[in-house]
């Protein structure tokens, strides 16, 4: 019954706020689109209306584990992927830097595939905000590590239907991602 409901209600309102023009588009949407959104739904209300928490994977990093270890492990997940790693945003000690004060831990990775990011801005070039794909190590104020990165299965199954060819290679960059993220939650290799 909850079920039936939230879908009524996300029915609802996308007919409420796009009337006909959802129901023009609806038949080319990825045949999972509206269980994404359906997701994104409830984690936005469990949130209470957080959209960072509705749009993005997070793990927790196991206790113990060293940014070093986290940094050693999504590198290490990353290697044969094809994703390169072409950035890091060392924030926590860039803040240290500029404000002379101790900061918690925050770290961004970037992480792309030249070929697959071309085939994304093809299908739309909205998608060029999204590039590269980043993983966040970010320190909690009781001294733990929490991996972020962007929910990648808006990106694969939330909108129109891609082509197969591009469509494995979207599947691709989101199974690498969160691999990366399993590691580097892990520690492991």
């Amino acid at each position: 019954m909850r079920n039936f409901l939230k879908v009524s209600i996300l029915g609802a309102a996308i007919m409420t706020l796009s009337g006909c023009g959802f129901l023009s588009v609806k038949d080319n949407l990825d045949p999972k689109a509206m269980d994404i959104y359906g997701d994104m739904y409830d984690k936005f209300v469990e949130s209470g209306g957080d959209l960072g928490a509705a749009t993005v994977w997070r793990m927790k990093v196991e206790d113990g584990l060293t940014p070093d270890d986290i940094k050693t492990s999504i590198e290490s997940a990353a290697v044969g992927t094809g994703l390169m790693n072409v950035g890091e945003m060392p924030l926590s000690r860039q803040l240290e830097q500029e404000t002379g004060e101790e900061q918690r831990y925050l770290m961004i990775y970037q992480y792309c595939s030249p070929q697959i990011a071309r085939k994304a801005v093809n299908f739309s070039p909205y998608f060029s905000a999204y590039l590269p794909c980043r993983i966040s190590v970010v320190e909690d104020e009781d001294g733990g590590y929490w991996l972020y990165s962007l929910n990648m299965d808006m990106f694969v199954h939330g909108g129109k239907e891609m082509d197969p060819d591009f469509k494995k290679d979207a599947m691709h960059v989101r199974d690498s991602i969160w691999k990366m993220m399993e590691a580097g939650a892990s520690g492991g290799f």
